[in-house]
């Protein structure tokens, strides 16, 4: 799945996905944020799984969908590169690797 993505980097495509919940998070100032879950991501170009879920802030886009709990949605996002993993620069540690994400989702339908 990841290869896949890797292709598309930089890219805006089409996405299907089913809302399971609301959660919360810090961010980096110390407020709680509220964050939305989704499952089933699929490619609606490719018809191809892309992950079995994701969170997203709780953005004007989702606020404006009026999302249910288990209900599908349709958005755009942009395929992004990061970096993820342990680095410890102390003991000479730097387990990093990188990964895809989706980013910047918009245009978002029930």
């Amino acid at each position: 799945m990841r290869k896949l993505l890797a292709k598309e980097e930089g890219n805006r495509k089409k996405f299907t996905a089913a809302f399971t919940r609301f959660g919360k998070k810090v961010n980096y100032k110390g407020y709680s944020e509220t964050t939305v879950l989704l499952t089933n991501i699929v490619d609606t170009e490719t018809n191809m799984r892309v992950s079995d879920h994701l969170w997203f802030t709780y953005t004007a886009g989702f606020e404006k969908a009026g999302l249910k709990e288990g209900c599908a949605i349709e958005f755009d996002a942009r395929v992004k590169e990061y970096s993820k993993g342990y680095v410890n620069k102390k003991y000479g540690i730097n387990n990093r690797k990188n990964d895809y994400k989706l980013s910047h989702p918009t245009k978002i339908k029930v």
